[in-house]
């Protein structure tokens, strides 16, 4: 059977990006519907966002920068305790994976270390993005997944 291995066709993963607001757990809970029904895992990626400079040059203090990793640190165990919840109910193969990082490189970094099938995003919902472009456009400009939005 020249190269060909039983067990390695079908699907590996389906990669879903979190960051806690309401269209990304809308995403959440689609891309949960597809592992179900296609009997993959399902990997969910929280990228944290790094203090940003401005704020760390405004605080010599730390105080603000604190509070913001605190507030993510909130989230990632929100998200964590969220998902080992909803894994059982929704029947699916689940697990968190949250790094450090701009969210176009870090869903991008783990979609490709999991072979994902596919790539599932909320919709945005902020105005900075019609000019920048949203990270379901630059996920898709990347050309290397099926890039589902959902709103």
């Amino acid at each position: 059977m020249s190269g060909f291995e039983f067990g390695t066709d079908g699907p590996h993963a389906i990669i879903v990006g979190v960051d806690g607001s309401q269209t990304s757990l809308r995403a959440a809970a689609y891309a949960a519907g597809l592992a179900r029904r296609q009997h993959t895992r399902l990997v969910v990626v929280y990228a944290r966002g790094a203090p940003g400079a401005l704020l760390t040059l405004a605080d010599p203090t730390g105080l603000a920068t604190r509070a913001e990793l605190d507030t993510q640190d909130q989230i990632e165990a929100q998200l964590r305790a969220e998902l080992h919840r909803q894994a059982q109910v929704w029947g699916v193969d689940a697990r968190l994976e949250a790094r450090q990082g701009d969210p176009l490189t870090v869903l991008s970094e783990v979609a490709d270390e999991v072979r994902a099938d596919a790539v599932i995003v909320g919709s945005s919902r902020s105005v900075g993005h019609r000019i920048a472009g949203s990270l379901a456009v630059r996920l898709i400009r990347c050309g290397r997944w099926p890039v589902t939005v959902v709103p």
